[in-house]
């Protein structure tokens, strides 16, 4: 049963921050045999759902059912993955599959139900079940196996007190994992409060990513570091193109194992290079949420320019309008700006 919290108990929201593993070898193809467990999971509730649905019976939705059908099969079924990883995949096909039937209901035909196996599947482990000391997470795994401890990339920025679950996915190449915590809703004294009546409007920009008007004042967000970072982006992959282009396999060839090994290295590039833009515009975002704390601004304008990406504006135009992130920017001023009364 859901917690229930008192009356005059706080508000509180939660927010989740994704942090990167550093992982041995054999600590990184233990995790990965995790994920594949979860998969397992996910196909083997998949299949049990085929073969009801093929003999006409009504098929185990709610997560009370399919963890009693999980615990029928005893412990130890899915390699190293605990029951309470296995769990965690139920509940995720659950909430799916209740999803789409709500959506369904709604009248939206577009909605499929939950169908598709997948080789990945995130487990997640909820407070008391995994340990977490500064840097160092340990992960629960099944009875009878080695512990498995892994460090984190860095330290998680919420007090320990306040971490309910850690999700442990797979990011690309990389191992991660979502730390999910409550955090109380930010208030004020008396004379510190936001004023209603102080109005600001944000508009996006694709050279300054944020530029704000307010009675107080006014901020701009500079661009240089996003337009300094994928120019040395582009630069670097011009050259590594030209220096593999002889290499290149042809319509139909199969690649050798060092165009396999560029291609990986390129992928690692390219999740570096998005990883550092949303570094940039996650410190943009907090700086207007800043401004507005700081001048006690009450409601905030965001303007929405998605309307113009659709318009022919030529090659060199349209490409930098599908690089602006219009989505990634106005979400993370959404997510810098929760927790706070504005």
């Amino acid at each position: 049963m859901p917690r229930q919290r008192p009356l005059d108990a706080p508000k509180v929201v939660h927010r989740t921050a994704r942090i990167a593993l550093r992982t041995t070898p054999a600590q990184r193809r233990r995790c990965f045999d995790l994920l594949r467990s979860g998969g397992d999971v996910w196909a083997c509730v998949l299949e049990l759902s085929a073969l009801r649905r093929h003999r006409g019976a009504a098929p185990l939705v709610t997560y009370q059912e399919l963890c009693r059908e999980l615990s029928a099969d005893g412990p130890g079924t899915f390699g190293e993955l605990s029951t309470v990883g296995a769990r965690s995949v139920l509940r995720r096909y659950s909430d799916a599959w209740m999803t789409t039937a709500k959506k369904r209901r709604a009248g939206d035909k577009s909605a499929h139900y939950p169908r598709r196996k997948k080789a990945l599947v995130p487990s997640r482990y909820y407070a008391g079940t995994f340990g977490l000391e500064r840097r160092q997470l340990k992960v629960p795994v099944a009875r009878g196996a080695a512990p498995l401890i892994v460090r984190l990339t860095r330290e998680v920025p919420y007090p320990a007190s306040s971490i309910r679950s850690v999700t442990l996915l797979a990011d690309g190449t990389r191992l991660c994992v979502d730390v999910t915590a409550e955090i109380e809703v930010e208030t004020y004294e008396a004379g510190e409060a936001p004023d209603p009546d102080r109005i600001a409007g944000v508009d996006l920009g694709i050279i300054h990513p944020l530029a704000m008007v307010a009675g107080q004042g006014s901020l701009l967000v500079s661009g240089r570091a996003l337009r300094a970072e994928s120019r040395l982006h582009l630069a670097e992959s011009k050259a590594r193109s030209r220096a593999v282009a002889r290499r290149a396999p042809k319509k139909g060839q199969r690649g050798s194992r060092r165009w396999k090994k560029y291609q990986a290295r390129t992928r690692v590039l390219e999740g570096r290079h998005r990883r550092r833009l949303a570094q940039v515009r996650h410190e943009a975002a907090r700086s207007v949420v800043d401004f507005v704390r700081e001048n006690r601004i009450g409601f905030l304008v965001v303007g929405d320019p998605r309307g113009v990406l659709d318009r022919e504006a030529g090659h060199r135009q349209n490409l930098a309008t599908r690089n602006w992130r219009v989505g990634q920017l106005i979400g993370v001023l959404k997510g810098q700006s929760r927790g706070r009364r504005y």
